[in-house]
């Protein structure tokens, strides 16, 4: 018996490839209503989404989180007493 990969982990590996990912594109090959939802969703699990505004429209691409999203991180959920300080 196969698993099925699902709609997110099919838009995860599409971004992952490290190219600008059009919206256009998201809505076409996985038939998603909303593809902003699902970038909203990759974002929530810890995923740090880009989203960039091409000659095509916007495009979404994967990267590396910041340090500055980082240290937001930290602040949001242990406080700032714990925050990295340089």
């Amino acid at each position: 018996m196969s698993k099925k990969t699902t709609k997110k982990a099919k838009v995860l590996n599409l971004l992952s490839k490290g190219k600008n990912v059009t919206w256009k594109t998201l809505r076409a090959r996985f038939d998603l209503n909303s593809p902003t939802a699902m970038i909203h969703t990759l974002r929530k699990e810890g995923y740090a989404i880009y989203r960039n505004v091409t000659a095509d429209g916007v495009a979404f691409r994967l990267g590396t989180p910041t340090k500055a999203m980082i240290a937001a991180g930290i602040v949001s959920v242990l406080g700032a007493d714990q925050a990295y300080q340089s």
